[in-house]
């Protein structure tokens, strides 16, 4: 793996990058050979806030991510039960999620939601599930991160009738619908995050759905250490090249890479009330 940045016409032109990464699995097997260089190449590429997902290793490990940020005042937490493992969910782990929302470094409940692509999970059961912890989040008063692949229809539903009413919005992870799956989504106060696939030559789609969006409702992640973006297809994804998914972005809006980062950092501290400084701030 190498550990060159990213570059971009802000290292040439002598400017400040900020950027956040929104999703990150920063406790997966991949990066248990160099966590801590990985870490310091994403604040060496101007990455200032960074939200480590809690759901990705199954709900037995419910509490990876706060580890990360409890040791990083950068980094903040989520927590919540992937559509992949929906099946091996029981009480315990919901009992285990109620404890660990109330962390002051857990921001957002997920990434939950459905995933007709693998059906890692039943169908039914992936609902019974989201649904669950749609009630969870309510009652913890925490936003909430989507995965949703290829269940726009049920998920998009589910949220209508079970979540929309609690004005508390969301996510809408490594965003992947139509224009019009994005507008019922920005209907209900959520974001929409794009991820390195917004780079792919096959993905115009993805940045044409970019292009018509408010750019007030625009999120930047990588979904480290999945998804790589076009320069580093069949490589591991890491949080430095969040920088790219802002480039990509940045070409579809006729802005630069900087503004573009910019504008997706202060949209990430606006929608979860942070300071600038990063320092926890829920209010919700």
């Amino acid at each position: 793996m190498t550990d060159a940045l990213p570059h971009f016409d802000h290292a040439m032109r002598g400017l400040p990058l900020e950027i956040i990464d929104s999703h990150a699995h920063l406790e997966f097997p991949q990066f248990d050979d160099d966590r801590d260089d990985m870490l310091g190449r994403a604040r060496a590429a101007g990455v200032t806030t960074l939200l480590a997902i809690g759901s990705g290793t199954g709900p037995d490990r419910l509490n990876a991510a706060i580890p990360f940020a409890e040791a990083h005042d950068w980094i903040y937490a989520t927590v919540g039960i992937h559509p992949h493992e929906a099946r091996l969910a029981n009480e315990e782990h919901f009992v285990k999620l109620d404890e660990l929302a109330g962390n002051p470094r857990v921001i957002a409940w997920g990434e939950m939601g459905l995933d007709y692509f693998y059906d890692h999970s039943p169908r039914d059961v992936q609902q019974q599930v989201f649904r669950r912890q749609l009630e969870q989040a309510r009652a913890a008063k925490l936003p909430i991160v989507i995965h949703c692949r290829d269940a726009w229809p049920d998920c998009l539903a589910i949220i209508e009738k079970d979540w929309s009413s609690t004005g508390l919005g969301g996510i809408f992870h490594c965003f992947t619908g139509t224009l019009e799956e994005a507008k019922r989504g920005l209907d209900m106060g959520f974001m929409i995050s794009f991820a390195g696939n917004v780079t792919y030559p096959k993905m115009q789609h993805l940045r044409d759905v970019a292009r018509e969006l408010p750019l007030d409702r625009i999120l930047t992640e990588t979904d480290s250490p999945f998804l790589p973006p076009q320069g580093h297809r069949g490589k591991r994804n890491e949080p430095a090249f969040v920088v790219e998914v802002a480039q990509a972005l940045a070409n579809v809006r006729n802005l630069a890479a900087e503004e573009m980062a910019a504008v997706a950092a202060a949209n990430f501290r606006r929608f979860f009330r942070l300071e600038a400084q990063d320092s926890p701030a829920r209010t919700r």
